[in-house]
């Protein structure tokens, strides 16, 4: 009978590309079955969002709560990337038609962790920054502030809008073997519910 630590054996005696294929399944293997890995996680809460008036825009700032399951907190520290997509949207309602989209947007934050200095690292865009510990991460992670999302002449003063916003984990993004795990896991569902409320320029 081959065992999971033989499969490993195999894969490392490989070709590079495979071998590192073979790892990373092996990674999700142990994580799928680990004691960890049943503990249910708490999720995403949207805790507070608001949409105010810049002069370079329409501004975002939110306040998510972010309990990690205990299998995505180990991927993490195991050097798994994890990519956060962050949706806004303000459409006005209509009772004659369908509902205008007046703003569509997405951002992604990606988190991750480099043995090799021991820190975690949060990136925006082409922006970066090395946090030195989980705890700083996750607050990092969790806090959005001064996100430029419309310009000013996207919302009529007089009118009234619905702004709705979320936060989910990107299982897409996860590497090949991690994304079949995620199809058969809840352990790795990360996300909140859509957070309504109502704009009045």
């Amino acid at each position: 009978m081959t065992t999971t630590t033989d499969f490993f054996t195999r894969c490392l005696k490989s070709a590079e590309g495979l071998g590192r294929f073979c790892a990373l399944a092996f990674l999700a293997i142990v994580l799928a079955f680990s004691p960890a890995a049943r503990a249910a996680g708490e999720g995403i809460v949207v805790k507070d969002a608001r949409l105010e008036l810049a002069d370079d825009g329409w501004q975002l700032s939110a306040d998510f709560d972010i309990q990690f399951t205990p299998t995505l907190r180990e991927a993490v520290d195991r050097g798994v990337a994890l990519y956060f997509i962050i949706e806004f949207e303000v459409r006005q309602p209509r009772w004659y038609w369908l509902d205008k989209k007046n703003v569509v947007v997405t951002r992604q934050r990606r988190i991750a962790y480099a043995p090799l200095t021991q820190q975690y690292r949060l990136s925006v865009g082409n922006f970066s920054q090395n946090i030195k510990s989980f705890a700083e991460l996750k607050h990092q992670l969790s806090s959005l502030r001064g996100w430029v999302v419309a310009g000013k002449d996207s919302l009529k003063p007089g009118e009234s809008y619905e702004a709705s916003l979320r936060m989910r984990l990107e299982t897409s993004l996860l590497p090949k073997p991690f994304q079949i795990s995620a199809v058969a896991s809840n352990d790795w569902t990360l996300a909140s519910d859509w957070h309504r409320w109502t704009v009045a320029p």
